[in-house]
């Protein structure tokens, strides 16, 4: 079942997000479970949003598996303490598109600031069968 939240700090704890956000955006249950996880430093409830057969691409990698999306993630999320902040929520080709501002203890050399990425969803199931990662505004293929 989806999960409707409103982005406004104070009536919504779940996730924090900017002031500037107001509206209401549903959120399909795997993914907000992945969001909480993140943001909660949550390793195992992060896994459980996933299928054991989920593809993972991030940076032009490629991670399939559960034991190698656990691997990716804790090396790129967990051990430099990422945060994510929900901008929007939109549904794109099949997809469900959540930009989001992130942060946490990661060299942000050349990285905009801030840092806005869309991550991409494909959930199948009941959990997350295939999630990417890319800069807010990129195309795909880009």
């Amino acid at each position: 079942m989806p999960l409707s939240w409103r982005t406004h700090p104070a009536v919504n704890k779940n996730i924090e997000t900017t002031d500037a956000m107001r509206k209401e955006l549903t959120i399909p249950q795997p993914i907000a479970t992945f969001i909480r996880a993140i943001n909660k430093r949550d390793a195992d409830g992060f896994l459980s949003s996933f299928t054991p057969d989920a593809v993972v691409t991030d940076v032009g990698r490629e991670f399939r598996g559960s034991a190698a999306v656990r691997q990716w993630a804790e090396q790129e999320i967990f051990s430099v303490n990422v945060t994510l902040d929900v901008i929007d929520v939109a549904e794109r080709d099949g997809q469900t598109v959540v930009t989001v501002k992130v942060d946490g203890t990661f060299d942000k050399t050349g990285l905009p600031d801030p840092l806005l990425l869309n991550h991409n969803f494909t959930v199948e199931g009941g959990k997350i069968a295939a999630f990417s990662s890319r800069l807010a505004g990129e195309e795909r293929g880009a």
